[in-house]
């Protein structure tokens, strides 16, 4: 089955907040990081423990969230926020600009996948990602297929 699309333009605003959540999710030991250096407040009785952490995660939240605001800025990535529609089947997905421009991705280039009240985000890596919100499939069962597209390669759980 190919399942094509209708055409979609992800907004920066939706691929920062995708995109920082995605990497909060990968990198959820720094949090343990933070909670280290604030036991330091067992080892001596001081409040700076909790304030240099509080001070420390502020800044790694900040560091990607210019780091994804800035790849919204690029030359190199403005065709990720322009209108796309895809072509998907169990090979490939094909990013299409027009009739005549595309861009293929493997399933074996997505490193996974989430399914979301409404959307279904792919990630091929920390700054890229393949956002389907629900609205752009035809029907019902193009995205249900999509769905056990991403079971069937372990994308999903």
């Amino acid at each position: 089955m190919n399942v094509k699309t209708k055409k979609y333009k992800l907004e920066s605003g939706t691929y920062i907040k995708l995109a920082l959540k995605n990497v909060l999710k990968q990198q959820w030991w720094v949090s343990l990081i933070v909670l280290a250096i604030c036991l330091g407040y067992l080892w001596i009785d001081n409040i700076w423990w909790f304030i240099g952490a509080g001070i420390g995660a502020v800044l790694y939240i900040l560091f990607w969230l210019i780091q994804f605001a800035g790849v919204t800025q690029l030359e190199q990535t403005k065709m990720l926020f322009e209108k796309l529609a895809y072509e998907i089947t169990s090979q490939q997905i094909l990013i299409k600009l027009n009739a005549k421009q595309g861009m293929p991705i493997k399933w074996d280039q997505i490193k996974r996948g989430h399914i979301g009240k409404n959307y279904i985000l792919l990630t091929v890596n920390k700054a890229q990602l393949i956002h389907l919100p629900f609205k752009i499939f035809n029907s019902d069962n193009e995205r249900k297929f999509v769905e056990s597209i991403l079971k069937r390669k372990g994308l999903v759980k």
